[in-house]
């Protein structure tokens, strides 16, 4: 696992960083003692040798901070060149399924070992996957990041592949709870709404991460309001996030907010305000992305630390065990055993 400073007790803000490598303003946030995380895009990516400096040069600012990225396959995905295998949308495994159950689960797996090996040997701790949705085909923010439209096997699939992350020692974050596949609105531009009622949500949508059960390590919820059962969306919803997640469905992991500078967060009032109410929602953890007027406005305002029940769940998500540099992945023969089960499937060239 990596060693963490014992002096140090981290925030509860992930944050991004502007570009390619840290400039002051950078640095500045991520020293600061509020700062949990850090979180990267594809504006950080140009190579391998420049992403691990980056990590390295993160690192040597704090070697307390978990280092995040959105990276799924398809067409999320932040690093693509420089030997990234471009992995497929969800989907793909999925449609897989439907012809051969043992194909896609095998495939699963080498998915979830061959993203998490790349990125841990670039010293990403983290990858905010699965995406636990549901394709009803009506989300086109989510579309083919999905699984499938039945929650059965979008429940075994993540299992296979955070398998996969977990045998190259990545943990693992089940998005969007308790499920963004019905809302048609993005929640990056709107503030989407499903108006369906509890039951159907937990008898569908929900069930995958009650399945999961301890396999998963951590879960983002939805910026989607649910008013038939709470006035405020989901991340910012202690019914949701304590009465439902945490007690009925007995989930014990980290609990990240998505984006608060998604306009799917506004109704919250202003980042502080949402990262309050998140944060009093039963959130450990907040992000804020590509805004860094206001990381500075939340690392000002935001004066809370992390309890010693959430330092404890967050400390299992840091990457564990050492992680092999490119040249040796290369040769690796679990890792190369994974590429050739993936092209044999065909999901990718």
């Amino acid at each position: 696992m990596t060693k963490k400073n014992p002096g140090k007790r981290p925030g509860p803000v992930v944050l991004d960083v502007k570009g390619k490598q840290l400039d002051a303003d950078d640095a500045r946030r991520i020293a600061h003692p509020s700062t949990g995380g850090v979180i990267l895009f594809a504006r950080n990516f140009e190579s391998r040798a420049q992403l691990c400096a980056l990590t390295r040069d993160i690192r040597a600012v704090r070697d307390d901070v978990l280092i995040c990225i959105d990276h799924e396959g398809g067409r999320v995905q932040r690093c693509k060149t420089d030997g990234f295998t471009h992995l497929p949308a969800m989907g793909k495994l999925g449609e897989l399924w439907d012809s051969d159950v043992l194909a896609a689960t095998k495939a699963a797996v080498a998915c979830g070992y061959v993203l998490a090996a790349e990125l841990r040997a670039c010293d990403i701790d983290l990858s905010f996957t699965p995406v636990l949705d549901l394709d009803y085909g009506r989300s086109a923010v989510i579309g083919d990041r999905a699984f499938h439209a039945d929650p059965r096997v979008v429940a075994m699939l993540a299992n296979h592949l955070t398998h996969g992350l977990l045998l190259a020692g990545m943990a693992n974050c089940g998005k969007h709870f308790p499920g963004h596949g019905w809302a048609e609105a993005d929640s990056h531009v709107a503030v989407p709404v499903d108006e369906r009622a509890l039951d159907d949500i937990l008898e569908q949508d929900a069930k995958p991460y009650e399945w999961m059960g301890m396999a998963l390590a951590s879960v983002m919820p939805a910026h989607v309001i649910y008013p038939e059962v709470d006035p405020n969306p989901a991340g910012f919803s202690r019914y949701w996030l304590q009465d439902i997640l945490r007690t009925q469905l007995g989930f014990e992991g980290v609990i990240f907010s998505d984006d608060l500078s998604m306009e799917g967060a506004s109704v919250a009032g202003t980042v502080t305000d949402g990262a309050r109410a998140a944060l009093a929602a039963g959130c450990d953890m907040v992000l804020i992305c590509n805004r860094p007027d206001l990381a500075d406005q939340l690392l000002a305002e935001l004066d809370v630390s992390l309890d010693k029940a959430s330092q404890r769940r967050i400390r299992k998500l840091f990457a564990r065990g050492k992680a092999m540099d490119w040249n040796k992945l290369e040769q690796d023969a679990g890792y190369r055993n994974a590429l050739r089960q993936l092209r044999e499937a065909k999901l990718i060239a």
